[in-house]
């Protein structure tokens, strides 16, 4: 097979068959072909099978591929991305099913947090938030839905930067929906979701759809403690128990915003520059753990923190990198912890109202007792069931807030939690998952309260 033709559809399997698959940057798959960038966006250029397994360990029971597809970055130069497509084992491909594009909470530079590695057998991705993440997408694939997860920070890593997560989405949904193995067509509906960074990376999506990819059919989105305001998120967490995790923010964006880039060169300390390395190859976890508590305003050689941040081009930089700026045509439900310890529910409210301003629906539900972690489980059961209603073309009900002491104190979210965990059982274990009915019973947005 010659890695420079287009549009070659490879039966070979991914290394991940044979022992420890190779990081992205090493893996020939991931290098775009000679002439792709004339593509139409979304063509698929390369793909592969795969073997899934849950922390690189357990094989998984799933039919698995890998798309290379034509997208583009930032700035609208065209690049290959890849997203990582799914069904259940042995589902039929002429049966009609929806597809759910999941983006992960990869938040991180380094590579081997991208699905398209960590969800590989065989990766060493420890640390990494989307290998726990494949527990809440077995629940998809239980009810027969077909799956996207793309690599939606791009091949850089590029965490935190707007628009781009859109793109790379978009252009993966498009790839799947031409990919005749998973069955699916034109107008197949789609649901989106997401929570915390994959909840930004949503957000984008469904920003962005209207405008890149009005042709697809996008039914829903559920954006889970989707950031709303980056710039205030770094702020907060600066100097806290999570500081690792703007300090992602700052070595993947330095290379995208000059004046970022010149601070982080020009007015760092060496103590500093070891910080934002540091940062730059952590996986999400070992970044929290290893760098807590740290200041960046102690790492800085002249002008102090406060004076930087406030400055013109910061603040256009912090303008540029919120959401809410542009309006998804599609109905959203956005789930909060009211005790966020990482984004902070005032920057969500705020994502929420500028949506709300501009025309969207959405369905707002805040949670007392769950923080960030939890509410990453216990708010799946209510994801995927407003999602399946919506799928199933059922309407949403009009734009309203709810407010309740745990999305869990309802039968439907109850019934969520002992299905995942039987279908948790399954993937440890590695059996398959059942394919269910995709039309699972409704629930309202009131029998949260």
């Amino acid at each position: 097979m010659s890695v420079d033709a287009i549009g070659i559809v490879s039966g070979e399997p991914a290394p991940g068959h044979s022992g420890k698959p190779p990081l992205p940057s090493d893996d020939p798959f991931h290098r775009a072909p000679r002439g792709f960038a004339s593509k139409p966006a979304g063509t698929i250029l390369r793909s592969r099978t795969i073997e899934l397994a849950l922390f690189g360990i357990v094989p998984q029971r799933v039919s698995a591929w890998q798309l290379l597809y034509r997208s583009c970055d930032l700035h609208g130069t065209p690049e290959a991305a890849i997203t990582t497509v799914l069904l259940p084992e042995g589902a039929d491909p002429d049966v009609e099913r929806p597809l759910l594009a999941f983006q992960t909470a990869m938040d991180a530079v380094a590579e081997k947090c991208s699905p398209s590695y960590a969800l590989l057998r065989g990766s060493k991705a420890l640390g990494a938030v989307t290998q726990v993440e494949w527990l809440l997408v077995a629940n998809a694939l239980r009810r027969g839905w077909a799956v996207s997860i793309a690599d939606h920070e791009g091949p850089h890593g590029n965490f935190g930067a707007p628009r781009e997560p859109g793109y790379r989405v978009l252009d993966g949904i498009r790839a799947a929906l031409a990919f005749s193995p998973l069955g699916l067509h034109a107008d197949t509906p789609i649901g989106v979701w997401g929570y915390s960074g994959g909840g930004m990376a949503s957000s984008w999506a469904v920003e962005m759809a209207p405008t890149y990819a009005p042709e697809l059919t996008i039914a829903g989105a559920v954006l889970g403690s989707p950031v709303g305001d980056p710039g205030e998120v770094f702020t907060r967490l600066n100097g806290t128990a999570y500081a690792g995790l703007p300090a992602i923010v700052i070595a993947a964006l330095r290379r995208l915003y000059p004046a970022l880039g010149a601070v982080v060169r020009d007015e760092l300390t060496m103590h500093g520059h070891r910080f934002v390395a540091r940062a730059e190859s952590s996986t999400p976890l070992w970044a929290i753990l290893s760098l807590a508590n740290q200041e960046m305003g102690n790492f800085t050689t002249g002008r102090r923190l406060e004076e930087i941040l406030t400055g013109p081009d910061f603040v256009a930089i912090f303008d540029d990198l919120r959401l809410g700026n542009s309006i998804p045509t599609c109905p959203l439900l956005v789930v909060q912890p009211i005790h966020d310890q990482i984004i902070h529910m005032d920057g969500v409210d705020h994502q929420v109202r500028r949506y709300r301003e501009g025309g969207a629906h959405v369905t707002y539900v805040r949670d007392r007792l769950s923080e960030h972690f939890t509410m990453l489980v216990v708010g799946t059961p209510i994801s995927l069931s407003w999602l399946a209603d919506r799928l199933a073309g059922e309407p949403a009900t009009p734009n309203r807030d709810t407010t309740v002491w745990s999305v869990i104190a309802s039968a439907t979210g109850l019934r969520g939690l002992l299905e995942m965990a039987a279908t948790t059982v399954r993937v440890i274990f590695g059996r398959p998952l059942r394919e269910e009915s995709t039309a699972p019973p409704r629930i309202a947005e009131e029998r949260a309260a």
